[in-house]
This record gives structure tokens, sequence and C-alpha cells, in this order.
């Protein structure tokens, strides 16, 4: 059984959310589309001396939904999410948890690192926390930590992808875990979306889709390279973050790079701290997944929910026949 807060979606998908790219307008409509949307909480980035700028997304996406809500009683928004950087680099995360406290955020997902006292403060103001995991392994240190859900980071996924297939890690979680369970990994069609679930998951965690949408936080050059690529344009490497993670090609190139002969990275090397030298050294590197194929035009998130939704029923529809 699902938690009360995912069961009612109009689409089994939570938006994952993207460094840089998932903002305000981004999650908004996703929400409002009747998705989950979700954005990391670093990437509200306020000047020193500013007031949190974490604090002002909030009561934003609050107010904005509230009126969505208020207008459309019969299409309410989806819930949203924020993702936690759970990695000792992340200075602000004290902080950060302290304010999604205050605001009651009611989906909270970490990354990098599982801590059981994020999970605590979730759980204090009313949210459930979903951790993001690459193998077996991590996944049940997340459930022993106090997660009460699952992102299994399969190959072909955008940003810090996990080596394994889909099927392999969905059926090594499943043979022990009941709870509730994200699929992410090249997901970019209503299809995918339902052969996730056919596999075993409950939802589908979809990103690089929304990269080419008018509402993203993203330079033109890569949402239009999102369009023209494919599964073939994408490159894995650790020398960006000092994780694996898959990347655009053409924008390794562009910066005067072989995307066929990059260096790896120490783990190390990581570093998730505001305004970093390293970040801005790689800020025309842009991630990607492997499911872009499917995505042929820039449109409104709310355009390519609607997609995805007519596809989802027309796969059921087609395999109930």
């Amino acid at each position: 059984m699902l938690p009360t807060i995912l069961q009612d979606l109009r689409l089994p998908v939570v938006a994952s959310p993207m460094f840089i790219v998932s903002g305000l307008e981004l999650v908004i409509a996703q929400c409002k589309a009747g998705i989950v949307g979700s954005f990391p909480a670093l990437n509200a980035r306020e000047q020193q001396g500013e007031p949190p700028l974490l604090d002002i997304w909030l009561t934003r996406i609050r107010e904005e939904l509230d009126r969505h809500n208020q207008a459309n009683p019969d299409r309410p928004a989806a819930p949203f999410a924020v993702n936690q950087i759970v990695h000792r680099s992340n200075a602000r995360l004290e902080r950060d948890i302290e304010i999604c406290h205050r605001h009651k955020v009611p989906i909270w997902i970490t990354s990098l690192g599982a801590r059981v006292e994020v999970n605590q403060a979730a759980h204090d103001c009313g949210g459930i926390a979903l951790h993001d995991v690459i193998n077996n392994v991590f996944a049940r240190k997340a459930i022993e930590k106090g997660a009460d859900g699952l992102i299994a980071v399969a190959a072909g996924a955008g940003g810090h992808a996990g080596p394994l297939s889909p099927f392999a890690l969905v059926q090594e979680i499943r043979d022990w875990f009941d709870g509730p369970l994200l699929l992410s990994g090249a997901i970019a069609t209503g299809r995918a979306v339902l052969a996730a679930q056919a596999m075993g998951a409950d939802l589908a965690y979809i990103g690089s889709p929304f990269i080419a949408t008018t509402e993203a936080n993203a330079p033109e050059d890569y949402k239009r390279m999102i369009v023209d690529s494919a599964a073939g344009d994408i490159v894995t490497s650790s020398l960006f973050t000092g994780v694996s993670g898959n990347y655009l090609a053409p924008s390794i190139r562009a910066a005067g790079m072989d995307p066929d002969n990059l260096d790896s990275a120490d783990p190390s090397s990581m570093n998730f701290g505001s305004g970093t030298s390293k970040a801005k050294a790689w800020s025309q590197i842009w991630g990607s997944g492997q499911g872009i194929g499917a995505v042929r035009d820039i449109v409104p998130a709310g355009t390519r929910i609607d997609r995805l939704a007519a596809e989802y029923a027309a796969a059921r529809a087609a395999i109930c026949a």
C-alpha cells in the first residue's frame, strides 16, 4: 500500500530533482498538471546576507498550489518534494532541514547518503522520506535508517546514474521490500511508465524530458540539445562530480574535451558546497538520461505530462485488449 500522499496522482510519476534545472516555475507546473514536482534544496541559492531563498520558494509553492486547488477543486495539484543532498560537503544541510521541517514539506528525497536525522525530521513534520539508491546494499541501509521508500536509480538515468539494469535492480529490491518503490532510468514515455510498474515499481521517476520544457531553468541550447540527441549521445563519466553520471557528449565537445577519452575522478573530490569553483568550471557540461530519443520538441511541462498520460492510458488499453 502506497502512502496516502502518493495514491491519488493523475499519473504514477515523480519528477526527479535536477541540479539548476528544477526551479519554482517547473515544480509548480508539474504539480498543477498532476505529478509530484521536485527540486534540490541547493537550487535555491541566495547571495550572502540575503534571507534564505529556500524559505521564499517553499512559501510561494504553497501559495500557488493552494490557489490552484481553490480554483480547481475537481483537479487538485499533486504534492511537491524537496531533495536534500546528504553529503558531508553540503554545509547548508542542517539549515535546509530546519526550513523544510518548518514548512512541513510533504515528500523528502535524500541522495548521496542515508541519515537517520533527516528521515526523523521528515516524519516529525508529517512527511515521508524517499532515498535514491543504485544497488541493493544501499537500499537495505536506507530502510534500516528509517527511509519510507526507495528510488531505484538504474542504468540510463540522468545525473548520478547506477550501473545496473532496471530489471535486476527492481527484482533484487522487491525480493525483500514491499514498500514504496520508484524507478529511474531512461523513462520518457507513458509506455515506459507502465513498464516500470509491470516490473514491480510503484511509480516512475522522470527527469530528462522535463529539461526540454518552457519552464525549465536551462539554457535554450541545453533544451535544444536534448531534442536533437538520443541514447547514443550519452556518455558516462565520474570526471565532473566524482560520482559516475550520464552527460550529453555534444556539451563535452563544446567544452573542448573528447567525450571518448575522459579521465576519472576520485569520489572524495565530491563537493556540494554553494558556489564551488568546480561547479562553475563544469557548468556547461549538461546531464541527461538515455531516454531522450523520445523527446522531439520543447513544450510546456503541462503538455509533456498530458502526452505521458495519453500514452500511459493507450498502453494500458492495448495490454488489456
